[in-house]
């Protein structure tokens, strides 16, 4: 999916994320991630956003992302919403 406008998707609710994205002029796939639990799970919280934009076809992307112990069903959905969004026309 291309990305053709800025989304968000998300609350600052405990247990949630807020994401930002946003199209990248550049290319590539830049992701900015604040985490509470970063030290814990980081790596993880990455992998899961960079697989979700990879199984929607993202390519280009800038993502703000500001985790509050999200779980993983929960970033997925929220990349998949915030993908939409940024998407349709």
């Amino acid at each position: 999916m291309q990305i053709l406008k800025p989304a968000k998707a998300g609350t600052m609710e405990s247990n949630d994320m807020y994401v930002m994205i946003m199209p990248n002029p550049d290319g590539g796939i830049e992701l900015e991630l604040e985490s509470i639990v970063i030290k814990q799970f980081g790596e993880e919280i990455e992998k899961v956003i960079r697989e979700t934009l990879k199984e929607l076809d993202v390519k280009d992307a800038v993502l703000k992302v500001q985790d509050k112990g999200a779980l993983n069903y929960t970033i997925k959905a929220r990349i998949e919403t915030v993908v939409n969004r940024a998407a349709s026309n």
